[in-house]
Order: C-alpha cells, then structure tokens, then sequence
C-alpha cells in the first residue's frame, strides 16, 4: 500500500513513479509529486521507484480565467 493525498491505495511493486501515474491517468504536464516530504523533479519520475509504505502528495494545476 501507498498513501496517496492521504488515502491508502494498493499497487503493484516494483514500479516507477510515472509508470503508477501514467496507469492512474495522471496529466504528467499539470502535477508536482511530493514523495515522503521531498518534491520530486519531473526528470526524475522515471527512475524514482514507489515502494510500500510511500507518501505520495500529488497537486494538479488547474489553469483558468
């Protein structure tokens, strides 16, 4: 299980941080991922791996006018 926004959801380890959010359908351009207190670097999604356990915050950006 990882925490996610404060809810626990289950996965499937291993897996990367943007395999879980591109299977999540999460607009990779429009969100920050904060992993256990750290912000991660887009650049590093792919290499990043979730592991159980993990607390993930995710902030999607919402243009508007």
């Amino acid at each position: 299980m990882i925490r996610i926004n404060g809810e626990d959801k289950p996965f499937e380890e291993p897996i990367t941080l943007l395999s879980y959010l591109e299977q999540e359908g999460y607009q990779i351009d429009r969100i920050a991922v904060e992993k256990n207190g750290e912000i991660i670097p887009k650049s590093c999604y792919k290499e990043t791996v979730l592991h159980s356990g993990d607390v993930l915050e995710i902030v999607s950006f919402v243009g508007g006018g």
